[in-house]
């Protein structure tokens, strides 16, 4: 007969001293600084919640699209990675468009995912998902279902280190429901870098060539403005006289709009890009691809005769940039080390570009042209509120007269997929509850995720939400003649007749105010803008 190695008496049993999965991994959270969960709960995810604690709050969200959304503008707002919890493989597929975006707009984000208790998953019990770690790819930096209750909170703490590396994005823990009861060791959150420092030998040829440069121009990109470089690259645009344009479907601004240097807005195809830039020797892509593409193109990538140099905090788009000189490393230090060299005397000589062709005035019509509404809302708006963006076909208009003045203060999609802003802009105001946050959306592209509207009443948040509404999917049909439609084709599946955004929005606990007279305009704006809570406002536009 074996001696038991257990001295207690028999029949005794064991007391596990240690903390539970679920209390070691909200301590990690604390050491992380998060204390917001954003989530739609399911069945598998509820252990989590028992005794949830009061130094936590939850954010509920109606559909799990929502929820990424919501937690996409928190983590950009806040810079630091969100927290999400998802129900299994339904949930997750609800969610996908905005993971998407979230690894498009380089969002750092840990999902947690839950999973079905481990007895029974060799059954292919009800809700479980399959290949958990499947899902989502390829649009998560990394994903696992751990072996053990044991290893979640380790698991968890590698998702944070993984998500806050530049390039930053979302990742994916799937957890069963049965091991959040289970006991673990301590975790302690550490101190692991996020950034990088792009290599100096690299750097100094660029550095080299924006000397040796005679008519300089800078393409800026997100990566800017999420690394916290605005004023670093305006002093470095400002030491090189460089016209500066804002990169093709950037989702943050990363250059003052009224700035003398300050050239525009590049538009998504190759021979417009290459025409815009033309006559410039040097080309400077600043935290931005070389360059985002919409249609297919043909010709040169660059203007004959300029060189590109490239700074970029990924090096996967470094490998495609297809010419040229590829720094990668975070943008802030990158461009720190820039400006840390002697500037050569000859860049005083240098010639300043022509400054930018005023806009003539919208005028108010009868039925209300998208460029007076623009400039309607930059006359009312305070130059420091927040517009969240997802207005597809009016972004020209929006470009043209609704200036981003100020570091912060414009977040859009980078992905082109919809559904993104009316939730990231409860998130955004949730992050900066100090500022006024303007969702700025097109009727389609509001239905997407028209549920945050319910987050955003219940949460009291001062948002202003302005649904540009003219009861079509008006992007397709203007981009329709790319592929061939003549002005007298009909276009299936883009019209939008009878969306009443008013009843929606009282329906969710928002109040609401609909505006077609442009006599009216300033005032309903100012009035909604002023509002303390959540408020909708429908214009109708030509």
């Amino acid at each position: 007969m074996l001696q038991a190695l257990d001295s207690r008496p028999v029949g005794t049993a064991a007391t596990d001293l240690r903390p539970t999965v679920r209390e070691v991994v909200l301590d990690l959270l604390r050491g992380f600084q998060i204390n917001t969960i954003f989530g739609n709960p399911g069945s598998t995810e509820l252990p989590l919640f028992l005794d949830f604690p009061k130094d936590f709050r939850y954010i509920l969200g109606l559909q799990e699209a929502v929820v990424v959304g919501m937690a996409d503008g928190y983590a950009q707002a806040t810079h630091n990675a969100a927290f999400v919890n998802l129900h299994s493989a339904a949930g997750v597929g609800h969610a996908m468009g905005n993971i998407f975006t979230a690894h498009k707009n380089r969002t750092p984000m840990v999902i947690t995912a839950g999973q079905q208790a481990r007895s029974i998953l060799p059954f292919d019990p009800f809700l479980f998902s399959g290949q958990a770690t499947e899902l989502p790819k390829p649009y998560v930096k990394w994903s696992i279902e751990p072996a053990r209750a044991e290893d979640v909170p380790l698991a968890i703490a590698r998702a944070y280190y993984i998500a806050m590396q530049q390039p930053r994005g979302p990742v994916l823990v799937s957890i069963p429901a049965d091991d959040w009861d289970k006991p673990c060791e301590p975790l302690a959150a550490r101190t692991v870098s996020t950034e990088t420092r792009p290599e100096p030998r690299v750097l100094g040829a660029i550095g080299d060539a924006l000397d040796a440069a005679e008519r300089p121009v800078f393409v800026v990109g997100a990566a800017v403005d999420r690394d916290g470089a605005w004023d670093d690259v305006l002093a470095l645009a400002e030491r090189h006289n460089a016209a500066v344009w804002i990169a093709p479907m950037s989702g943050r601004c990363g250059f003052p709009q009224d700035h003398r240097l300050f050239a525009g807005v590049l538009p998504a195809m190759r021979e417009k890009i290459v025409a815009l830039l033309g006559g410039h020797d040097l080309v400077f892509a600043l935290g931005a691809a070389a360059f985002t593409y919409h249609v297919e193109g043909h010709g040169p990538h660059v203007p004959p005769g300029a060189q590109l140099v490239q700074l970029i905090e990924d090096p996967g788009t470094a490998a495609w940039t297809p010419e040229g000189t590829s720094a990668v490393g975070g943008v802030r230090l990158g461009v720190q080390d820039l400006l840390a060299r002697p500037a050569p005397p000859t860049l005083s000589s240098r010639t300043a570009p022509p400054l930018r062709a005023a806009r003539p005035r919208a005028e108010p019509s009868a039925l209300m042209s998208v460029p007076y509404v623009m400039q309607t809302l930059a006359e009312v708006r305070d130059a420091l509120s927040i517009v969240v963006e997802e207005a597809p076909s009016s972004r020209a208009a929006m470009h043209a007269y609704l200036p981003i003045l100020h570091s912060e203060t414009f977040y859009t999609m980078c992905s082109g997929g919809l559904g993104y802003a009316m939730p990231a802009a409860v998130g955004v105001a949730l992050a900066k509850p100090g500022s006024k946050v303007i969702g700025l959306l097109g009727d389609g592209s509001a239905m997407y995720s028209i549920q945050a509207l319910w987050s955003a009443a219940q949460l009291r948040l001062p948002i202003t939400f302005i649904i540009l509404k003219n009861r079509r999917y008006a992007a397709l049909q203007e981009f329709a003649p790319t592929f061939g439609f003549g002005p007298d084709d009909k276009l299936e599946g883009t019209e939008l007749p009878d969306l009443d955004f008013l009843a929606l929005a009282r329906g969710q606990g928002c109040d609401a105010v609909q505006v077609s007279d442009a006599a009216q305009l300033h005032q309903v704006l100012r009035d909604a803008l002023a509002h303390p809570r959540a408020m909708l406002v429908e214009v109708d536009v030509a």
